[in-house]
């Protein structure tokens, strides 16, 4: 393929948590993938060495993209939307091929029985050539069908409503981050997606956008007050005569009220459009 659709909008939401570096590495393998019509070689280092990835830092984000964005299988590493494109951009071009072989020969004809009429002779009738009767009279040959079981995965889908991570990626997610409280994070998770409009709402692969949640999360910080009890109870045995400031700093801190989850998924969607 000469050419190839991009997105930039599908592209920006897709990759927007990775670096730089991945970024660019991303837009790389997608190149070499169309260029060659085919799924990536399963030869990490070949592929580091075709999209001049030298560094250590570019070969990880090379295993981290296709980790990330690939399917591994037999032929090579896979994916959905470049075969859909690869797809339709042959289907588009077979289609132009057989439509010029009907009209160049329409024309030969028309020009032949144009000079057999000048010679007195009976003009000649139209005969069908053989593209021409695949065309007219039988049905063409069916072109193969993508690789990919399912039209909509390549369109993507809205939060399905009964969604959650299943045991795998949920052992995933404390091993990734323990030190977040995943189900304050899955509720700010679906409350954003589904308060989402329009296009951005539609993922293509809602384990991986979860992935990307979770690996995006931001470490909390506790006040100074907290810290300050945390301190406290941890080195000092609580007796009903101790520091009357730090009592009050206990109380507060037993008696916070935590933030809504509608509101805290606003102020994660403003900081990551920063």
């Amino acid at each position: 393929m000469k050419h190839y659709p991009h997105h930039i909008g599908d592209f920006n939401g897709a990759t927007r948590h990775l670096t730089r570096i991945e970024r660019s590495v991303y837009r790389d393998l997608l190149d070499l993938y169309y260029d060659t019509e085919q799924p990536l070689n399963t030869d990490v280092a070949l592929l580091c060495r075709r999209i001049l990835a030298n560094s250590n830092e570019e070969s990880t984000a090379v295993k981290q993209v296709l980790k990330e964005f690939f399917t591994s299988a037999k032929l090579g590493w896979y994916h959905d939307r470049c075969e859909a494109v690869i797809y339709s951009y042959h289907q588009n071009t077979s289609q132009k091929a057989l439509a010029g072989k009907a009209s160049a020969e329409a024309k030969r004809l028309r020009k032949q029985q144009a000079m057999a009429g000048t010679n007195g002779q009976q003009p000649l009738k139209s005969v069908a050539t053989k593209p021409q009767r695949n065309l007219t009279n039988h049905k063409p040959k069916p072109e193969p069908k993508p690789l990919t079981k399912d039209k909509s995965a390549t369109r993507g889908s809205r939060l399905p409503a009964n969604w959650k991570p299943d045991s795998e990626l949920a052992e995933w997610s404390k091993t990734e981050r323990p030190d977040l409280d995943l189900r304050k994070v899955f509720a700010e998770f679906t409350d954003y997606w589904n308060s989402v409009a329009g296009g951005k709402g539609v993922k293509l692969d809602w384990n991986a956008t979860w992935r990307n949640w979770v690996r995006s999360q931001k470490v909390e910080k506790q006040s100074f007050a907290q810290q300050s009890a945390d301190v406290v109870r941890n080195t000092v045995a609580i007796s009903p005569s101790y520091d009357s400031a730090l009592r009050q700093i206990e109380l507060d801190r037993k008696t916070a009220v935590p933030m809504p989850a509608e509101i805290r998924a606003k102020i994660n969607a403003v900081l990551r459009k920063a």
